[in-house]
Parts: C-alpha cells; sequence; structure tokens
C-alpha cells in the first residue's frame, strides 16, 4: 500500500488538492504496478506561521 505524504502551505483550493490526489495517483499506479486502491495520499496543509525555513518563520519573509 504505498502512501504519499504531501506537506505544503494552506490555502491551496479543492479542485487543485482533487488534481493533485488524482495525478499522484495515477503515477504511482503506472510506476508502481498497482491499483488505485492500494495508493493513498494524505495532504498536511500547514500554516506559514508554522513552517521555519533558513532559520525564520516562513509568515516573517
Amino acid at each position: 500500500m504505498p502512501i504519499i505524504r504531501v506537506e505544503m502551505y494552506e490555502g491551496r483550493t479543492i479542485e487543485q488538492k482533487r488534481e493533485l490526489v488524482a495525478v499522484f495517483t495515477n503515477e504511482a499506479c503506472r510506476i508502481l504496478k498497482c491499483g488505485p486502491e492500494s495508493v493513498h495520499v494524505v495532504i498536511d496543509n500547514i500554516s506559514k506561521e508554522n513552517w521555519g525555513l533558513s532559520g525564520k518563520l516562513s509568515s516573517d519573509t
């Protein structure tokens, strides 16, 4: 059972998330030779105040 985890800033639309899940699922099935029912995609939306980059909070840049 492939599990694909995506961590990204919050703010994407539901349509963008649907497309991302569909593309990741299709490509995982193509590459791994598995059925779509076995592919799990987990999206973690993270606020910029909870993400650090280069020693700073992303919300501060």
